[in-house]
């Protein structure tokens, strides 16, 4: 029986189909060019140079190629990696499913359903209950199986609603606490604030941004679902409760450098940036964590401003949380 691609040892050798999820060339310090390759399977992502590459080895191994590949696991600065030996592209015709090569969240889909479910039930405003339940009949298929993001976040099969529950469970703990907080608004925004993604991105495997992604963007284009929903369910769309949860979702990434429409104006939308904000950075830094030996600072992390964080040698909370990707 094969193994899976996480369950190969320092120094194995391997020989495995995977998927490749990410290709970038890049140069080398004596002016070569050369392919970083993401390698996944349902097990995780690991890293493999392809060295002296060619724009035709670029094509071949494009993000989304199925490889069968010859190589070995190894350590590079306490980090794993793959030495690549050999690549052969596998074509569809093969007989294979591209789900085998997609990491799944690491909470069932059946118990997200089930959780955003309850949570869509204490949403007591009559319009946005509406507005939700609407909207989540109509992408209920893609926001419980697509990513929350490409690469920075919650990047797996299921990562949009994983990413929206945890964002329930930390607004249900504030609104506990501050009872000033309007829980329904509140819900409706984290429910909603990414739901435009499922447009914005192409889907669980080999995700890519879609053209009305990289020319529109997810805050514009649930602002856009949120209006059409109104206007079918024969609600006004400029009536004040509709146009506050379009703030929500339109002013969730807090300022306009980083893509929000407005800056928040809400007490509850203020709260939903700093929930949205707080779930990816503990997301990053723990995956980064988690393929990190105790002892060691992590690789750079890109959305943390290319900071490195250090795993303690003891170090329990780690070791027994959920394996992230």
């Amino acid at each position: 029986m094969r193994k899976n691609l996480m369950e190969y040892n320092d120094g194995e050798e391997m020989e495995i189909l995977v998927m490749i999820k990410e290709s970038k060339m890049r140069t080398s310090k004596n002016g070569k060019p050369y392919l970083i390759l993401n390698f996944s399977d349902a097990s995780g992502t690991i890293r493999g140079n392809y060295w002296d590459a060619t724009k035709e080895d670029a094509q071949r191994y494009a993000s989304g190629t199925v490889v069968e590949l010859n190589g070995k696991r190894e350590e590079y600065q306490d980090h794993p990696q793959i030495k690549i030996f050999s690549m052969r592209v596998v074509g569809e015709n093969e007989g294979y499913d591209f789900s085998q090569f997609v990491k799944s969240a690491p909470i069932k889909r059946e118990n997200l359903e089930e959780t955003i479910n309850k949570r869509v039930f204490e949403i007591l405003n009559p319009t946005w209950n509406r507005i939700v339940r609407y909207l989540l009949k109509k992408w209920n298929q893609e926001f419980f199986t697509f990513p929350a993001g490409k690469s920075n976040h919650h990047a797996v099969r299921g990562g949009l609603a994983f990413h929206t529950v945890t964002m329930l469970k930390d607004a249900e703990g504030i609104t506990n606490t501050y009872p000033q907080v309007d829980r329904s608004l509140l819900y409706a925004g984290c429910i909603l604030h990414d739901m435009g993604k499922v447009l914005e991105l192409s889907g669980p495997v080999a995700t890519k941004y879609t053209t009305e992604g990289n020319l529109i963007g997810h805050l514009v284009l649930i602002d856009e679902q949120i209006i059409l929903a109104a206007k079918e369910l024969q609600l006004d769309p400029e009536a004040e409760d509709v146009v506050l949860l379009r703030h929500m979702v339109l002013s969730h990434h807090g300022l306009p450098e980083y893509g929000a429409a407005r800056r928040p104006a809400l007490l509850e939308a203020e709260l939903l940036h700093m929930i949205d904000d707080m779930d990816a950075t503990i997301y990053a830094i723990t995956r980064a964590l988690q393929y990190t030996k105790p002892g060691y600072f992590t690789d750079i992390i890109p959305s943390q401003d290319n900071r490195r964080f250090y795993r303690p040698k003891q170090d329990e909370a780690i070791d027994n949380s959920q394996k992230l990707e």
